[in-house]
């Protein structure tokens, strides 16, 4: 885990949406149990959430709001995906959320190939995701981008190769983004464990330890901050 660590702070800075926004733009999102302003909102409906969003990147005049790694969460309750009586819930988030009010351009985070994508439909899922693989100094990971729109697997094929920096996809709007507000769920998997399409981007109290392992902190990658 330490090689992989070491290997992605090396790596170049990479932008995933909307590259021409920097960083210097971009504000930090607290969407967990703990933050006790969410309490002040009506948060049920992806609209509220646009809303919550928006505001939040108004008062700090911000065009991207960041967040989530590791972050324990109550949205995703409304969905049997993540809360069911055949399973732990799953609430704890492992990726890093991207939160922007538009169809924004969505691009590889480093050279690759497409590994595989799907429309995941399920209401609090990715909706149309995209996952690619990499490896580099041979050590072999992925990338998965989730919460696209429907156009962006038209023309996909597995194993097509991408650069750094290319545009592969556009944000999803809601309803077919899984019925969220605009945002690129940014996810980093070193074992796609036969998975293809589709990984756990949000994991139960009991997994933690294996997923904060599988799943390193995307800003490792991204370093926004």
């Amino acid at each position: 885990m330490e090689n992989i660590i070491a290997l992605f702070k090396s790596i170049e800075a990479a932008k995933v949406i909307a590259p021409e926004i920097d960083y210097s733009e971009y504000v930090p999102l607290n969407l967990s149990i703990t933050n006790s302003e969410l309490k002040h909102h009506k948060l049920e409906t992806a609209q509220d959430y646009e809303i919550f969003i928006q505001n939040h990147l108004d008062k700090n005049q911000s065009k991207i709001t960041f967040g989530g790694y590791i972050e324990t969460r109550n949205l995703y309750q409304r969905s049997t995906v993540f809360k069911n009586t055949n399973s732990d819930e799953r609430n704890i988030h492992i990726g890093l959320d991207l939160w922007i009010n538009e169809s924004a351009p969505i691009h590889a985070a480093l050279d690759g190939t497409i590994h595989s994508f799907q429309n995941n439909t399920a209401l609090g899922d990715y909706g149309p995701t995209i996952i690619l693989a990499h490896e580099i100094e041979g050590i072999k990971f992925h990338t998965l981008y989730g919460h696209l729109s429907e156009t962006s697997l038209n023309g996909k094929k597995i194993g097509d190769i991408v650069k750094k920096g290319e545009q592969i996809a556009t944000l999803g709007l809601p309803p077919i983004n899984g019925d969220y507000a605009p945002h690129l769920h940014f996810q980093i998997i070193i074992d796609m464990e036969e998975k293809t399409g589709d990984y756990p981007g949000v994991c139960s109290e009991k997994t933690l330890s294996f997923y904060k392992s599988n799943c390193p902190d995307p800003n490792l990658l991204l370093k926004i901050i």
